[in-house]
């Protein structure tokens, strides 16, 4: 009687066991039910083209805008080797970036300003000294002459790359003391001197003056230039002559930054894109999206994307991916919004390989910065992403799942182009989740070689995908 009454104690525990088992390890009917679950946003509401900055069309059998759109390199960040070589050191890599993908360069500006040689141009002296005049105490800028810029821009065109002007028209400095009626005191505001003879300065063209005591804002002291004084006006962007045309018509710049934009009204890039053109975009530093919509759209111009910034670094360094739901220019306006991880003011994001894989697979116009490319990060990693960005990230936006360190979103496609899948994990462990696509019965792939799965989707267009620690993996059809 024994025997038989362990048989059955023994069927029993196991039994029990399969059950919790059963229990703790959800089946895989279980866990897409539970993705199912996920309420998919989706973010972008448009046609699905993607982000342009003007023509496309290549005579130079070079890059040619994408399907996803261009990718912009901002070449350069604070403090580059001074000694006047960083033209040259930026036109050894064009072509190499062109080969990556990358559509546009921005450099810094351009032009001498007070600290001569030792300047990043962010203190603007003469507009049309280029490194060619013996002034503020050197010849060259510290980027160099004139002529490397020139070979610089022409060799950035022949790669069929657009190159971007970083332009500050807010303030400018080294000019000589002269006696000021508007405030009673002497102003270093008597630029009559400046080695170029072009856009000569005084009192009446800095506030206060006889326009008003102040603008929308002033920066570091300097002194602050007011646009509406006709001498202001005409020089940076009516005359033919002038700042704005000499620099896109004689230097061949094809497009804007403009500097610290919350110093000026947004109908003075306005009035400089309806008389200059070109592609620009501002530098609003603001992580109010409401406020950068405004300035975009009464600016007529791109906006720097500061809001999905600062959401990327408290979503990423603060563990909280749920909140890339939120609020952004890109989701408000994709085709004005300039998304970027690093720029040469500002360095906080700790996970900047997951930033890339966001901002080079959603939408908006995406920026590289120079030492995360050149120094700091996987060129390798980035040159995948932005091949991805340009060849597979393409339609609108939905997003998939979120939660505290999983982020699934979906590019819709455009024209023919699949678009993809985009799985981001902040986890220290491997995950795998069922998503939604667009494709039914469809064998796909990561195309960040990431994982090695092969999986096809089911006739529903759902399928399982898995994504690494710490890591992403990129999704689309297998061909």
């Amino acid at each position: 009687m024994k025997k038989p009454f362990l048989k059955l104690f023994v069927l029993t525990a196991i039994t029990g066991l399969l059950y919790s088992c059963s229990q703790n390890e959800p089946s895989e009917i279980d866990s897409k039910t539970e993705s199912q679950q996920f309420k998919i946003i989706n973010v972008t509401h448009h046609d699905g083209k993607p982000f342009s900055t003007g023509t496309s069309n290549s005579t130079t059998g070079k890059y040619v805008d994408n399907p996803g759109g261009g990718v912009m390199m901002q070449a350069f960040y604070w403090d580059v080797p001074a000694g006047g070589n960083w033209w040259n050191t930026v036109s050894s890599k064009v072509t190499a970036w062109s080969n990556a993908g990358i559509g546009s360069i921005w450099l810094p500006p351009a032009s001498k300003a007070q600290n001569g040689a030792f300047s990043m141009g962010y203190d603007p002296t003469d507009y049309f000294d280029f490194g060619d005049y013996n002034q503020n105490g050197s010849l060259e800028t510290r980027f160099g002459s004139k002529t490397e810029l020139v070979s610089l821009i022409t060799n950035a065109h022949n790669e069929n790359m657009k190159v971007y002007a970083d332009i500050v028209i807010n303030h400018n400095s080294g000019g000589q003391s002269e006696a000021n009626p508007f405030t009673g005191t002497n102003t270093w505001t008597n630029f009559t001197g400046i080695a170029s003879g072009k856009f000569k300065r005084t009192y009446n063209d800095f506030y206060k003056n006889s326009y008003g005591n102040n603008d929308e804002g002033a920066f570091g002291g300097f002194p602050d230039l007011c646009h509406a004084a006709p001498n202001v006006k005409d020089w940076l962007w009516l005359r033919a002559d002038g700042v704005g045309k000499y620099y896109k018509n004689t230097m061949k710049f094809d497009g804007w930054r403009f500097d610290y934009v919350k110093g000026f009204g947004p109908w003075v890039v306005n009035a400089w894109n309806a008389n200059v053109g070109g592609f620009s975009v501002g530098e609003y530093w603001d992580s109010n999206v409401n406020t950068l919509e405004w300035w975009a759209n009464n600016a007529n111009s791109s906006v720097f994307d500061f809001a999905c910034y600062y959401k990327m670094n408290d979503a990423f360094d603060g563990n909280n991916l749920a909140l890339l739901n939120d609020d952004m220019m890109w989701k408000r306006n994709p085709y004005k919004a300039v998304t970027f991880v690093t720029n040469h003011d500002t360095d906080e994001i700790w996970s900047k390989l997951l930033a890339y894989s966001y901002i080079l697979t959603h939408e908006g116009y995406p920026t590289i910065f120079y030492r995360d490319y050149e120094e700091w990060l996987d060129k390798n990693k980035l040159n995948n992403l932005i091949w991805i960005h340009n060849n597979k990230a393409t339609g609108t936006t939905s997003i998939l799942y979120s939660d505290n360190d999983e982020y699934v979103a979906r590019r819709n496609g455009y024209n023919g182009n699949p678009g993809l899948v985009v799985y981001i994990n902040n986890s220290d462990v491997w995950q795998e989740r069922w998503v939604q696509t667009n494709w039914a019965s469809t064998q796909i792939k990561d195309f960040t070689g990431n994982s090695t799965w092969y999986p096809t989707t089911q006739a529903d267009k759902w399928v399982k995908i898995q994504c690494p620690p710490k890591g992403y993996s990129i999704w689309s059809i297998n061909q």
